[in-house]
């Protein structure tokens, strides 16, 4: 179980909740877990999000395993240039 931040426009679409609770073992299955409880997050993470695990940021390596106690966020992807 990690506990899971997540970037200030998602709260509203979790139950304004800025935290929650989810039981998975990596990147993808963390992200299917939180649309199964809170299906309005779909659409924006459709559109891009990256997760940041213990500070280092993930955009696309979903198979990446969550480690017990790790500090976990999900938050919009940013474009870089």
């Amino acid at each position: 179980m990690v506990e899971v931040g997540l970037w200030g426009a998602l709260i509203p679409l979790a139950g304004n909740q800025p935290r929650v609770q989810v039981e998975a073992r990596d990147i993808r299955e963390l992200l299917r877990k939180l649309v199964e409880a809170h299906p309005g997050l779909q659409e924006p993470f459709d559109e891009g999000v990256a997760v940041v695990i213990d500070g280092t940021v993930y955009r696309d390596d979903w198979s990446r395993t969550l480690p017990d106690g790790a500090e976990v966020f999900v938050m919009r992807r940013l474009a870089g240039g």
